[in-house]
């Protein structure tokens, strides 16, 4: 039997995440927490029926929840909600799309979606609340932490290390063996060969 699950996001990136569950054969959406200007917006075929500022009363009886809001510029927004659902008790799973591939030998953290056609290899590790977004590579070895944005079709190499909050834009290629401090922002088709600081910004 499938298991209701919630989505806290109602914008561009709360579709996707919509796509991945309902191909899921393991969740039904039970509630889309949106903005209140949002409220009774169809988003697919599906209404906005909460308000995201009342995720504070949301009762633990709700099992189960994903983070259906993006991140470019700051993974801050993803953060707070991710530590506001855990206090309440509520389970964030890993989301792996059918259309995906993730080695045996890896390992997924909490609340982190992967999404179609990406490929995982070997004994990689994926922190808590990522998101893997379609088409993207993420080689063997490779170690990302917490609330990090692989974004469409980039191409993570082997060995490679991404600290935490993070974002890796559309298209972008990080050489073996690269270590990319925490909150960086490498822009879409960027090519990464040097490693990166804290804090780094590449167009």
């Amino acid at each position: 039997m499938k298991k209701n699950i919630l989505i806290f996001g109602a914008g561009g990136h709360a579709k996707s995440c919509i796509d991945l569950v309902t191909s899921s054969t393991k969740f039904n959406i039970n509630y889309i927490f949106g903005l209140r200007k949002e409220l009774g917006n169809k988003i697919l075929s599906f209404k906005v029926n909460k308000c995201i500022d009342n995720i504070k009363n949301v009762k633990k009886k709700h099992q189960y929840a994903i983070i259906g809001i993006g991140q470019i510029k700051s993974s801050k927004k993803r953060i707070y909600y991710f530590n506001l659902i855990k206090k309440k008790g509520i389970l964030l799973p890993v989301i792996i799309s059918v259309r995906s591939y993730v080695s045996q030998y890896s390992e997924v953290d909490e609340g982190t979606l992967i999404f179609n056609g990406v490929v995982i290899g070997p004994e990689t590790k994926i922190g808590k609340n990522c998101i893997i977004n379609n088409l993207s590579l993420v080689d063997h070895d490779v170690k990302i932490g917490n609330h990090v944005h692989v974004s469409t079709g980039a191409r993570i190499n082997g060995g490679v290390i991404i600290a935490s909050g993070s974002f890796i834009g559309s298209g972008a290629v990080i050489k073996e063996g690269v270590r990319i401090g925490k909150n960086c922002i490498i822009g879409a088709g960027s090519v990464i060969k040097k490693n990166l600081k804290d804090n780094s910004y590449i167009t």
